[in-house]
């Protein structure tokens, strides 16, 4: 197995700093990091994430930046470079959700959740890459859903299943160059996501079961380090998750979809 990343002194971009992982990353990652540049929409709440590492010896950056854009991602190279900062570690975390039947989905929601959890993550790491000083390192939150086909999250799902293969691709391409790569896969986790996640009609999804495997987002990020340390390229944090992840991605896909198509009818 090849060596995992040093966190020791790494540079790093976050992406979707601003609050629960993304700002969790910033937490666990500044007693060691030498650089921390927080990516996000909202620059008050990098802000936020920015006074609260105040007390640590790491030089904080905020890129206020919209990713879903290819001008928000061109400003965040930009940034690195007016900044001189060469970094060692990207962490893919900026993503969204949309509760709700596709047929219903708004068409902008969709495309924008798209440009957001495949093309930014997709391109950011492609044109990071060249940059990226070795070792190297890539963290890309990919989720539990990535392992169904989830009805009224279809596209989401969907999506993280492309950043879950495309990690574990990347991991085989990149380790000979020095650069190790890993994908979280959490399960529930108690940040703003669900929030974001809901249509302009509140419109929710079926949480039977959730509580079981939700853990908090000081764990999630604990164990995907720990994976990036232990050049794991794939991670599912928590023993429930764990357990979920292994189940669903080896039971036969007709009796998964007979047993979503259950728990999609009582919605």
């Amino acid at each position: 197995m090849p060596d995992g990343f040093p966190l020791e002194k790494c540079r790093a971009v976050i992406t979707g700093a601003s609050s629960g992982l993304g700002a969790e990353f910033a937490r666990q990652l500044a007693p060691q990091a030498e650089v921390l540049v927080l990516v996000a929409r909202r620059g008050e709440a990098l802000e936020k994430v920015k006074m609260e590492l105040s007390g640590t010896r790491t030089k904080v950056l905020c890129c206020v930046s919209d990713l879903a854009t290819e001008a928000g991602r061109r400003a965040v190279f930009t940034f690195l470079a007016e900044n001189g900062v060469r970094p060692n570690l990207l962490i893919n975390n900026a993503g969204m959700g949309d509760y709700g039947c596709f047929a219903d989905s708004p068409t902008e929601k969709t495309r924008g959740l798209i440009e957001l959890n495949i093309t930014a993550l997709t391109m950011l790491t492609h044109e990071m890459l060249p940059l990226m000083e070795r070792p190297g390192g890539i963290v890309n939150v990919s989720s539990l859903a990535s392992t169904l086909p989830m009805p009224e999250l279809a596209v989401y799902a969907a999506s993280k299943a492309y950043v879950t293969s495309f990690s574990e691709a990347l991991a085989i391409e990149l380790a000979p160059r020095g650069i190790t790569v890993s994908c979280v896969c959490p399960g529930p986790t108690p940040t703003n996501f669900s929030q974001t996640a809901k249509r302009a009609d509140g419109s929710d999804t079926n949480r039977d079961g959730q509580g079981l495997l939700r853990i908090p987002p000081a764990q999630v990020v604990g164990e995907a380090l720990g994976a990036l340390r232990a050049a794991r390229a794939c991670v599912f944090p928590g023993v429930g998750v764990s357990i979920a992840g292994r189940v669903f991605r080896l039971m036969p896909r007709g009796i998964l979809r007979w047993v979503l198509r259950r728990r999609s009818a009582k919605v």
